[in-house]
């Protein structure tokens, strides 16, 4: 059974464009099927984060943690108080021109 959670996530205008944008590309490149995929990864990352939100290991800059949800997908996130912070969505798949 899940524990309670006391913190709410909100994201970042910047990881709002990062999603929208990755959510674009998948349509392109690949399929809906990606797509739904990608918001399944974000959800299940969700329902941990809210329960265990220090889960994942802080990145070389302090107070900010890197998840690595999959080989191709990586959300950076802080911490404060009751609150998570989705900062930045990325997706490996993007040659490096096309990074966001």
């Amino acid at each position: 059974m899940a524990e309670k959670s006391n913190f709410v996530v909100e994201y970042s205008k910047q990881s709002l464009i990062n999603a929208k944008d990755i959510v674009f590309y998948l349509r392109i490149k690949f399929s809906e099927k990606e797509v739904n995929n990608f918001y399944l990864a974000i959800s299940d990352f969700e329902k941990i984060i809210t329960v265990y939100p220090i889960l994942y290991p802080e990145s070389s800059k302090k107070g900010i943690r890197r998840a690595v949800l999959s080989k191709v997908l990586i959300v950076y996130y802080s911490v404060k108080k009751n609150k998570i912070l989705i900062i930045a969505i990325f997706d490996n798949r993007w040659d490096e021109n096309m990074k966001l």
